[in-house]
């Protein structure tokens, strides 16, 4: 099964990036995860499940001590590619 999962931490710092979005921005970027897109407002990564779901409890974890006051994340089921060219 592979997994999305789309996250922010907050509160959010316009000017600098806050210790706790730094810390999930490597938690993520760290892990086996096939696609990692960080931005300013959201997050997104994906990956075989047990990688995406030990990711989400690192990013929780190592957020919350960083400092983060709210983390939201939505995760989805997405299909497996069917290993056609060009897919993973």
């Amino acid at each position: 099964m592979r997994l999305r999962v789309e996250f922010t931490t907050e509160p959010f710092d316009l000017e600098e990036a806050p210790a706790h979005a730094v810390v999930a921005r490597e938690v993520v970027e760290a892990a086996e995860l096939d696609e990692v897109d960080v931005g300013p407002f959201g997050n997104t990564a994906e990956g075989g499940a047990d990688a995406v779901l030990t990711a989400v409890d690192a990013l929780l974890r190592r957020s919350l001590e960083a400092g983060a006051t709210r983390i939201s994340l939505q995760v989805n089921v997405v299909e497996e590619s069917t290993g056609g060219e060009g897919e993973r």
